[in-house]
């Protein structure tokens, strides 16, 4: 494994990752450099998790989130998580959106890599969302759920015949067109004036399919002239252009043309019709004209076909998904964000969501039937590709849970799961936390966060927190830069952290303990992590932070 790693994270390794400081350090470009990661204060202390009494908190483990690539790189971000953390959760980047095109083919390779480096490594993953409404594969979806093309015959719109005319009593514009009587010796014709200016309609009054493709097919003729004559044509407002110009009709002189012309109606048209104009040289002549469309040839897909369809493209999923875990996961957030917390149910609940838009599962599958849908597909995947189905754990995760109507919402919907057999274990309740300077608001995101975790102890399920980023703001309420923090606030946010890990290993039962999942190991914009990263050097430089994890951890 020929990697450089500058601050050498892993040497610490200890615990479910059993790592070999070797397998990081056998290369030629290793530089062991003094590392900030183990400067004053903090380099006496030991990786993160083995600060867990796993005697005591038999079921209580520590996450990293990170993306797959960042992952697969096995640079610094990957010795942080390996070396400090139980398990590892990707977000988004294990979900359809990332994994399945257009044509529904899937691009396991970079899942296939990591589950087995970690594999390798004994180490654990959380699954992320096996289906949501975001971050789902919308151009499958939608291909699969297009209208069906069907068989269709044309239909007969109409037929004008100027040659048995006596006169012209259609539309036209700054222009006086005239039927000719015997006009080549035996029948008569419509003549349309030469003329800058003037528009004739030469078929109208026919209602028109906005989706239809129409064919117009008339026979039209100049005379006496040494070049083509030219029109432009107007199919009901439909200008009919090419290449951004007004597309010009060559009619050849002294024979009959046939003239055909396909086009669609304008947008919001109401009214059927041909209007020719533009004919500067020359009178044109017109014989006959019909007009003939094509329907839409789709239908929409049934209710019934689109079920089907849907629950096709969920097992497809879940059998990619399993055949490629080969029973390496076995927790997964079921379904993620599904309440809508701007829609309620005639019983004060929140709605689940719904859209017209795109391709929301429950719209298809049932709101009552979501989760169980899902589970059901999941299950059988794992079990065909030998995994026991009773080691699979669900979760599910949402966000806004410290809002009490959408706790109530989320734990009715988990009821209603779970009696149509979707069997949720746990949640996985996604946090957006900050610190506050201000006092009063302070005392207020300390209340809240309490009324969130006796919530979630009241529900009996396992528990799992993730997101967990606390952001620092100042007394106005703005947030402070990870540049710019002092030590003294990163004290207190490092403070109101390990009181956020103790709140959660109090309230919450040890044997519904799912853990906490960190969010970003090192510094973003904002001072959120375990780590900074030195502006110079770009090493990672533990902060206050590590030492608050550790010492929650330890009951301190």
């Amino acid at each position: 494994m020929n990697k450089f790693y500058r601050n050498g994270l892993l040497m610490l390794v200890a615990g479910a990752f059993a790592v070999s400081c070797a397998d990081y350090n056998v290369t030629d470009d290793f530089k062991a450099d003094p590392d900030p990661s183990f400067v004053e204060p903090y380099k006496d202390y030991a990786p993160v998790k083995s600060y867990i009494d796993r005697t005591t908190y038999t079921n209580m483990s520590l996450g990293a989130t990170l993306k797959v690539s960042e992952f697969n790189k096995q640079e610094l971000a990957h010795a942080a998580a390996v070396t400090n953390f139980d398990n590892l959760a990707f977000g988004t980047t294990l979900m359809p959106g990332a994994i399945i095109n257009a044509k529904g083919v899937m691009n396991f390779l970079d899942m296939m890599d990591l589950l087995d480096h970690v594999e390798e490594i004994g180490g654990e993953v959380f699954g992320s969302p096996i289906v949501a409404n975001a971050n789902q594969a919308d151009d499958w979806l939608n291909m699969l759920t297009a209208p069906i093309e069907i068989i269709v015959e044309p239909i007969d719109d109409k037929f004008v015949d100027y040659t048995t005319m006596e006169e012209f009593t259609g539309t036209a514009f700054n222009s006086s067109p005239t039927i000719v009587k015997n006009y080549d010796g035996n029948d008569n014709a419509l003549m349309v004036p030469k003329g800058r200016r003037g528009k004739v309609y030469i078929v109208e009054g026919f209602d028109i399919d906005p989706s239809g493709i129409y064919t117009i097919t008339f026979y039209a003729k100049v005379d006496n002239i040494e070049k083509d004559e030219t029109i432009i044509c107007t199919f009901a407002d439909n200008k009919i252009q090419e290449k951004d110009e007004n597309k010009k009709f060559p009619i050849k002189p002294n024979k009959w043309n046939k003239m055909v012309i396909e086009a669609q109606p304008a947008e919001g048209a109401t009214e059927g019709y041909l209007m020719i104009e533009g004919n500067l040289n020359a009178d044109v002549y017109i014989k006959s004209v019909s007009v003939v469309h094509n329907p839409d040839n789709h239908r929409p897909q049934t209710a019934k076909e689109k079920k089907d369809t849907i629950n096709y493209a969920l097992n497809a999923w879940c059998e990619g998904l399993m055949k490629v875990n080969d029973r390496r996961i076995k927790s997964f957030d079921l379904i993620d964000e599904a309440i809508d917390s701007k829609t309620q149910l005639e019983n004060g609940m929140f709605d689940l969501k719904h859209s017209t838009a795109q391709i929301y599962w429950q719209d298809i599958l049932g709101s009552e039937n979501y989760a169980p849908a899902v589970a059901k597909a999941a299950r059988a995947a794992y079990q065909k590709y030998e995994g026991n189905p009773s080691e699979l754990k669900f979760f599910i995760s949402e966000t806004g849970l410290d809002d009490q109507k959408k706790f109530e919402s989320l734990n009715y919907w988990i009821n209603i799961w779970d009696a149509n057999g979707a069997k949720i274990d746990g949640i996985n309740a996604k946090l957006n936390l900050s610190y506050s300077e201000n006092k009063e608001t302070q005392d207020a995101n300390v209340a809240s966060l309490n009324l969130l975790l006796d919530n979630l102890a009241s529900t009996g399920k396992l528990i799992r927190l993730s997101n967990f980023d606390i952001k620092y703001q100042d007394a106005t309420g703005v947030n402070v830069a990870a540049k710019d923090i002092k030590d003294e606030q990163r004290q207190k946010l490092a403070d109101y952290y390990g009181y956020v890990i103790k709140s959660y290993m109090k309230k919450i039962p040890h044997e519904k303990q799912a853990g906490i999942c960190k969010g970003n190991l090192a510094d973003t914009t904002d001072p959120v992590g375990l780590w900074s990263i030195d502006s110079k050097s770009k090493d990672w430089v533990r902060t206050a932070t590590y030492k608050a994890f550790c010492d929650a951890l330890s009951g301190k």
